[in-house]
């Protein structure tokens, strides 16, 4: 079965203690119904973009390490779920839940290659 991401956005001054106790709640219930339904395989919560490290690829070979994300934004990805589900519509269906309220932000792709379980594996992994 296709595995999606669900990704959601959170402003940068984002703030843990603003979140009520309806969120968190919605949240939980959120998280307890894709469990029963089978279709999480995990989810995860994500430190501050301010903690961020970013890497750049340098033409002699080393790694650019610098503090914080690399993108300019006023936005950054504070959690994500990874899902298995028929199609891009069932896991739109699950992403609507996971609007919670009018600053919900995020994005739904479909990952085409995982190492997770049920995952399709990218081609040049495959072993003959």
């Amino acid at each position: 079965m296709p595995q999606y991401l669900l990704a959601n956005y959170l402003p940068d001054n984002f703030d843990p203690s603003t979140m009520t106790e309806a969120t968190v709640r919605a949240i939980n219930d959120l998280n307890d119904e894709l469990e029963a339904a089978g279709a999480r395989l995990m989810a995860c919560g994500l430190s501050p973009a301010s903690q961020a490290k970013s890497l750049r690829g340098q033409s002699n070979g080393e790694a650019l390490v610098t503090d914080g994300p690399y993108l300019e934004t006023k936005e950054h990805i504070g959690g994500f779920w990874i899902l298995e589900a028929a199609d891009m519509d069932e896991a739109l269906a699950w992403a609507r839940k996971a609007a919670f309220d009018s600053r919900s932000r995020g994005e739904v792709r479909e990952i085409p290659y995982s190492s997770l379980p049920g995952g399709t594996p990218h081609p040049s992994r495959v072993k003959p």
